[in-house]
């Protein structure tokens, strides 16, 4: 029984500790790039640049209590729910009712106090949007 406790513990800390190094803090996405190990795709690489130059050029999001995910583009929020998985590993992202037939599956590739970098699919790529808390 001391051990479950213990590994419960364990698992707690080590689960919420990202979840506190995501929290209220502007991660304003600054490039977006291909991920390393990916076969040289120059249709890839062309929407990595255009969706840097694009759609990403003013994007932020935000983590906050109660699991609150907000996105921000171009000044123009919309909101979710969050949930860490896989030990802070993969981020769940759905609707405010936790609908998860819209899920979005997001993996931690960096995170610390001031860079946060997410693999995420985009069409038919992966992509790894690098962000910068503000």
């Amino acid at each position: 029984m001391k051990y479950i406790i213990l590994f419960a513990i364990i698992l707690f800390c080590s689960c919420s500790s990202g979840d506190q190094q995501l929290l209220h803090k502007k991660w304003r996405v600054y490039d977006v790039v291909v991920p390393p190990g990916s076969g040289f795709d120059i249709a890839q690489i062309n929407q990595a640049a255009e969706l840097k130059r694009g759609y990403y050029t003013d994007v932020y999001y935000q983590f906050l209590d109660n699991n609150l995910f907000i996105a921000t583009n171009a000044n123009k929020p919309d909101s979710g729910k969050y949930k860490m998985l896989s030990n802070g590993k993969v981020i769940s992202i759905t609707a405010n009712n936790g609908d998860r037939s819209y899920e979005n599956l997001v993996t931690v590739v960096t995170l610390d106090d001031t860079h946060f970098d997410m693999k995420v699919k985009s069409g038919d790529y992966y992509f790894i949007l690098k962000t910068k808390a503000e």
